[in-house]
Parts: structure tokens; sequence; C-alpha cells
């Protein structure tokens, strides 16, 4: 596969690195597709001598075509192709949700069809050109070979999913990464409200070390109020968030995984029962306060 042609459809934040990954690593990239302004700045910096093309033309070009497109935009596009694509030709996407069933038009018409997902964050710049990830793949098995020198190529690693399993895969990275990102800026937010002129400096050490070690150790790794039964604690929050006037985005978020901390820490024996119950009534009758200060409010 080293001298496969590539080209890429779609050269956003992922498809523009993937291009200049692979070619980096030996794969002429033959032409990629894109429109946007910001687009067409990534094929600027990350591939200047690459030739930006119509996606039919991308097409006809590559032995390895890479489908980089958003969810809801990929079986059409696929469908698009069906006239273009050759029996023979490697078509992969690089969509999370989807597996090989969104590229069902171009396997009638005899393309090999991989389902190519990198579990990382994307930038869309130089940075993220040094970064390896598992890639999350789901293929028929005559292509598990090519996909996985395809991955090592990039210098990821590859995990087999089952295509009745993409959509529960792509939701925990969805929920672990996209959530992660609006607690912590809920959280920066909190602090700004409390006087931190550097709140990223703030939490940068902390969560650091909360991600590390829930990483490698789970449930095991949690500390805190909800975990030690402090519930006096947790009402002193939520008290705080009504006296601050939090957004009800935040609070609800607060309370939601106070909830669900206290379920887990419950099940596994390091929180009793009792203060569990005790957590969720506190923060139930905040809830029901912030309800009526409301509705005092509308009325």
């Amino acid at each position: 596969m080293s001298r496969s042609s590539v080209g890429v459809i779609g050269a956003g934040r992922v498809g523009s690195v993937l291009a200049a990954k692979l070619l980096a690593a030996g794969h002429p990239v033959v032409g990629v597709s894109g429109r946007s302004p910001a687009t067409m700045l990534r094929i600027q910096a990350l591939l200047p001598d690459v030739d930006v093309l119509a996606p039919a033309e991308v097409a006809a070009r590559a032995d390895v075509l890479v489908l980089a497109v958003p969810d809801d935009a990929l079986i059409r596009v696929a469908e698009e192709l069906a006239t273009v694509v050759r029996p023979g030709q490697v078509v992969l996407h690089t969509s999370g949700r989807h597996g090989t069933d969104a590229l069902a038009a171009l396997a009638r018409v005899g393309a090999r069809t991989i389902a190519f997902h990198p579990a990382m964050t994307f930038t869309g710049t130089d940075v993220d050109l040094d970064r390896s990830c598992v890639f999350g793949l789901t293929a028929a098995p005559s292509e598990h070979a090519l996909a996985e020198e395809l991955v090592a190529d990039l210098g990821g690693t590859p995990m087999w999913i089952d295509e009745a399993d993409r959509t529960l895969y792509h939701s925990a990275l969805a929920h672990g990464a996209n959530h992660l990102v609006t607690i912590v800026a809920q959280s920066m937010d909190l602090l700004r409200q409390a006087g931190a002129t550097d709140p990223a400096a703030v939490l940068r050490p902390l969560l650091g070390a909360a991600l590390a070690n829930a990483l490698d150790y789970g449930d095991a790794a949690l500390t805190g109020p909800v975990v030690r039964g402090d519930v006096t604690t947790i009402r002193a929050h939520v008290d705080a968030f009504a006296d601050a006037d939090t957004p009800a985005a935040t609070r609800d978020a607060y309370n939601t995984l106070a909830r669900a901390t206290a379920a887990r820490a419950e099940a596994d024996g390091r929180l009793a029962p009792a203060a569990a119950r005790n957590i969720r009534q506190a923060l139930t009758e905040a809830e029901w306060d912030a309800m009526a200060d409301m509705a005092v409010g509308i009325s």
C-alpha cells in the first residue's frame, strides 16, 4: 500500500490532516476537494502542492478514496460517487457513527469499503501531525489487512468494531470528549465569576491529574464531596449557583453529573445508600427551588 495514490473528499480538519500524514508516509495525494475559506487555508498550509478538484475528479484519480465529510452527508456523497468509483477501488470514510453500510452504494459497484474513524479531536493544523490515536475500524474480513496497513502508515492503532456497535462506540467517544469540553468551559465560567483571571491555569493541573487517574483507575480515582457523602457541601454548591445567577444549563449539568457520580459510588460500595439518598434529595430540592424562583419571575 505504500505507493497507492490517495484522494480526499472533504479536506476539513480531519481530511486535511490524514492526507498530510499519508503523504508523509509515501502515498501520493492526487487531489483533495473543499470549498470553504477555512478548508482552503488548511489545504494551503498542509497540502500546498496538492490539486484542489471537484469530488468526482478526486475519485477518478485515486486508488484510495477518503470520504471525510459530515455524518449526515456521508450516504448522499457515497450515492453521488457511485457512477465514478471503480470496481476494486478502496473507499473509506472517517465517520465514527457509521459503519460500512453507509457506503452500500459504492460496495454495489465493486468498491472495497472500510469505516476508518480516528478517535481523536483535530485542530486541522500541523499540531495534529505528530499525534497518534486509535482508529475504530469496520470492514469485511477480506479488508482487515489493508485497513490495518493504512492505520500503521498513519502511526495509529487499529480497533475493530462490529457494524451493529458503531453508534455505541461513537456515543462513548462523544460523551467522553465532547461533553468534557462543555464541562471544562462551564467550570472556567464559574471560576471567572469567582474572580479567577486565568481559570485555565487553575484547572490545568487538577483536570490533567483527574483525567490521568480516571483513565488508569476508573471509578477508584473519584474524589470530592459526592464520594465522601458531604451533602452539606453539595447543598452549598447549589446555593452558590443560585446566588451567582449561574446559567440553568450549568446547574443542570452539575445536578445530573452529581446524581450519576453518586450512583456509581454507591454501586461500588464507597458511598453508603443513606448518603446517596441524601445527595439525591438535596439536588431535587435545589431543582424545585429553581423552578419556584422561575415561576415567581414569570408571574
